[in-house]
């Protein structure tokens, strides 16, 4: 079963997050949770990064506010596919997140979503989309939710 490993730089960006885990739910994809900062524990944060493969992590979803680092360090130490969702909350409303996020160097690609929930919606419907390549199941599923509007209530 695909498993995707959701990242949040803060407590205070779980609620931003919900929409991320309800549309991971309805595709029937796994996926566990952790607060962690680019900042605040960066040697953790590696290791993490690091080690998701191994623990069968397929996906990250990378999800910070402000300076927005999270997406980025996590990119520069995995190989796995990184999708990030700028957070609001900031001055500019979650602009200088999405710069951060979006402003990756050279052969450090991070996947940007739109900025607070459509952006967690739209990262959870990209995982769907990414390990649809190897699972028939979810690409079926997939097709189905294109058809009735890519929208869940």
């Amino acid at each position: 079963m695909a498993k995707v490993a959701i990242l949040v730089g803060s407590k205070s960006d779980l609620p931003s997050m919900a929409p991320c885990k309800k549309y991971l739910d309805y595709f029937g994809i796994s996926y566990e949770e952790h607060v962690l900062s680019a900042h605040r524990n960066p040697h953790e944060t590696a290791r993490f990064a690091e080690s998701a493969r191994e623990n069968g992590i397929q996906v990250i979803i990378a999800a910070a506010g402000m300076a927005a680092h999270l997406a980025g360090v996590i990119a520069a130490h995995t190989t796995l596919p990184v999708i990030g969702v700028p957070m609001p909350g900031s001055a500019l409303n979650g602009v200088d997140a999405l710069y951060a996020t979006v402003q990756m160097p050279t052969g450090v690609p991070v996947a940007t979503m739109a900025i607070g929930t459509a952006g967690a919606a739209n990262a959870a419907v990209y995982c769907a989309e990414i390990l649809s390549l190897q699972e028939e199941a979810l690409q079926q599923k997939l097709a189905e939710f294109k058809k009735t509007g890519s929208r869940l209530k």
